[in-house]
């Protein structure tokens, strides 16, 4: 369906089961996790390996075609670690893989297929081994990557900056900078004298912001019914 039939009762409920899904069986795979996950399709969200930690209020959208994957590498010498801040958003189609130690900064924006990185994970001469091809990821607070961004091993990007869609970042990136490209460079700074709104102003009180939304979508979803959802289910037509 290209329109939302469920009746806003049948949406709840599905909000409920998703909410339960989320606390039973994705919470318990991250060493840590803050409250008020927001996980969009978890069952898209796939966790390989420990010491991933993600902090509150923390967006995680997925789906059937474009899933979230955040793996560690155990080495044999040491073991990959994710952790990822408060109020950060992560949409759909995003990989991190670490075998090192990869940070992302609160508040950070990660559109769709980002690839983060702190590995090559073959050597460039014993391609049978990583050898020592894998330095630590260091994403600041504040940071917007742009839809398919690469993140390479080594980099580190400073507080603010925001980088383009389809750069690959291979060296690292100052603070309050824009950057893009292959490799990524900056082509312009912020200017200092405007005030930056985060995403922690959103979530200031996430209890009463859920409250809001739910009373949004009561108003947006008010003339659904259920039988008009079920028609749209079982023969949909070309307004549905």
């Amino acid at each position: 369906m290209r329109t939302e039939k469920r009746p806003a009762w049948i949406k709840r409920i599905h909000r409920r089961y998703q909410r339960a899904w989320v606390q039973h069986f994705l919470e318990p795979q991250f060493e840590s996790v803050g409250p008020y996950l927001d996980a969009g399709d978890p069952k898209c969200i796939q966790l390989f390996g420990p010491n991933i930690t993600i902090g509150r209020c923390a967006t995680l959208r997925a789906t059937a075609a474009y899933p979230l994957t955040f793996t560690t590498w155990d080495s044999g010498d040491r073991q990959g670690r994710i952790d990822i801040g408060d109020y950060v958003l992560i949409s759909p189609g995003t990989r991190i893989l670490s075998s090192d130690h990869i940070t992302i900064g609160t508040n950070t924006m990660i559109a769709g297929e980002t690839y983060i990185s702190d590995s090559d994970w073959h050597d460039v001469y014993d391609r049978t081994a990583e050898c020592d091809a894998h330095r630590p990821v260091v994403i600041g607070e504040n940071v917007w990557l742009g839809y398919g961004v690469k993140i390479c091993k080594g980099v580190t990007i400073g507080d603010n900056s925001v980088i383009g869609s389809g750069s690959v970042v291979a060296g690292s990136i100052p603070a309050n900078v824009i950057a893009v490209g292959n490799p990524a460079r900056p082509v312009r700074e912020l200017d200092p004298a405007r005030p930056i709104k985060t995403r922690s102003e959103l979530y200031a009180d996430p209890e009463k912001l859920a409250a809001e939304m739910d009373k949004l979508e009561r108003f947006v979803l008010r003339g659904n019914s259920l039988w008009g959802w079920l028609r749209a289910k079982i023969s949909p037509g070309p307004n549905d």
